[in-house]
């Protein structure tokens, strides 16, 4: 037999509660839940409104004395921030605290917090409250001095790049939005071939500097000009200009490379294509498939300009592709090149001669017959680059291809670059010059990798084996997702809003 069944059972006993009679399990006050909280505020002397100064223009708030925090609405460094203003939280301790939603322009913040405290004899008793915060709008000291004064900057990065077209600015744009490397800017305005930058600190400037280094090949300069001095003690203050020339050379131009570098890098070329610029340029050999890369040091050195250029590209049709040599087949970072026999003709000579060329080309895995491509028409060209005549037996073929493009989506896109050329005349350029860097997004998915994409209120981060245009990222975007790591918290009208939370 089982010996537990004989000992004796212990049961908890009830008591009446002192004040309202009621039944209930015995404690150290005798009294029943809701009689202790009605005599008892644990909440008492802890404040339930509060104002915060906050910065509209740099979206930072104000940690007395002299301290700005930035922090977004609704994010974990405001939840901190906030929490941390409150006096007197040493005396209870914080089990959870979360926003409640509030209107964006009602200028109020809203934290319900959750505490625990004990009461009477030793009975620890737990209570939610809501603490209420007025958003008092107050510029902090630099933002006072540039709304003063917008000219009043300490330095000024002036990029430059010497060429006909804005597309190494078109995409530059977009890298610097992504890394956000413009944040400190406090001014920033377009000039001719470039763009200048205003910064109210050096430091800033020159961290701006170093990153477009990484990105781009660039050749920088550093000059300062006195603004005043004070000889008593010692102290001088000055305007610091940083001139930065991003080189001319861009992706998809010809160039014709001289001799002395040509040697340097294994008798490549010389005519050879750039086929991507980072921090360093890829020359390709179209003939023989070989490959160089270039660093800005090494271009500086020894500086070349482009034989021609992408404004210059002709558009061909494709009759025949033969003789593929598949031994020579290569890849260079994610591009497979392909060395083949194209026999081909410019789409403007339809209708007036029946001029064919025959060339060797690197897209002979691209091409067939029928299709369209953009090539550099030597054949009619007339160059009047130095370099050039540095080779006495130099031969150019006929045409060099450079890619493949399509008829149907060249015609669409033609209709809507006149729309933009009536719609825009003194920009009508600048337009046209955006459009073919779009074009160049959608066909190049390694340059797309390298960016983010934005449509509206949705960021899009391209993945490694990504080969969709862009008009089918756009179409996928869904404007209703919400991050499943964040907590939703219901307002009193039942809409659903998206809130961080913290606990202990």
């Amino acid at each position: 037999m089982n010996p537990e069944m004989f000992m004796p059972t212990q049961t908890i006993g009830s008591v009446l509660c002192c004040m309202c009679g009621v039944c209930m399990q015995p404690n150290a006050a005798n009294m029943c839940l809701r009689c202790l909280r009605s005599r008892v505020d644990i909440t008492e002397g802890l404040q339930k409104s509060l104002a915060i100064i906050h910065c509209p223009e740099c979206n930072t708030y104000l940690q007395p004395p002299r301290t700005w925090v930035k922090a977004d609405l609704e994010s974990k460094e405001l939840l901190t921030f906030c929490i941390k203003r409150l006096k007197n939280m040493n005396l209870v301790r914080l089990v959870h605290a979360e926003f409640v939603w509030t209107e964006p322009h009602s200028k109020r913040i809203k934290v319900r917090l959750k505490i625990q405290k004990e009461a009477l004899h030793g009975v620890i008793l737990e209570q939610t409250y809501i603490v209420e915060y007025t958003q008092q709008e107050h510029m902090c000291d630099p933002c006072t001095r540039i709304q003063a004064n917008p000219d009043q900057w300490i330095a000024n990065v002036q990029l430059r790049q010497h060429v006909s077209h804005r597309r190494t600015f078109f995409h530059l744009e977009q890298l610097i939005l992504k890394h956000g490397a413009s944040l400190k800017a406090i001014n920033i305005k377009e000039m001719h071939q470039g763009i200048d930058f205003f910064f109210g600190n050096r430091s800033h400037a020159v961290k701006f500097v170093e990153f477009l280094g990484n990105v781009v090949p660039i050749k920088k300069r550093e000059d300062k000009q006195l603004v005043s001095q004070d000889k008593k003690s010692n102290s001088y203050n000055y305007k610091y200009t940083l001139s930065v020339v991003i080189c001319p050379i861009c992706r998809q131009d010809l160039i014709c490379l001289p001799p002395k570098v040509s040697v340097n890098l294994g008798n490549l070329g010389p005519i050879v294509l750039c086929t991507k610029v980072t921090n360093n340029i890829l020359l390709l050999d179209p003939h023989t498939l070989r490959s160089a890369f270039i660093d800005a040091n090494q271009y500086w050195r020894a500086p070349f300009n482009t034989l021609l250029h992408s404004r210059q590209l002709v558009e061909y049709i494709v009759h025949d592709v033969f003789e593929h040599d598949y031994k020579s087949e290569v890849k260079v970072g994610n591009t497979k090149y392909l060395s083949a026999f194209v026999e081909l003709s410019r789409v403007s000579d339809f209708g007036k001669n029946d001029i064919m060329f025959t060339v060797r080309t690197h897209l002979g895995h691209l091409l067939s017959p029928g299709d369209h491509a953009l090539g550099y028409d030597l054949h009619g060209a007339n160059s009047n680059d130095v370099e050039v005549g540095k080779y006495k037996n130099l031969s150019f073929p006929d045409v060099i291809l450079v890619k493949k493009c399509y008829e149907e989506t060249l015609q669409e896109k033609g209709e809507g670059k006149m729309d933009v050329m009536k719609n825009h005349k003194d920009g009508g350029r600048k337009d046209d010059e955006y459009d073919k860097f779009l074009d160049d997004l959608e066909a190049n998915p390694e340059m797309r990798f390298n960016l983010s994409l934005y449509d509206g209120s949705k960021e899009y981060q391209p993945s490694d084996d990504d080969d969709r245009s862009m008009s089918e990222m756009i179409a996928d975007l869904d404007l209703n997702d919400y991050d499943d790591d964040e907590e939703a918290v219901v307002d009193h009208d039942g809409g659903r809003r998206t809130g961080n939370k913290m606990e202990e």
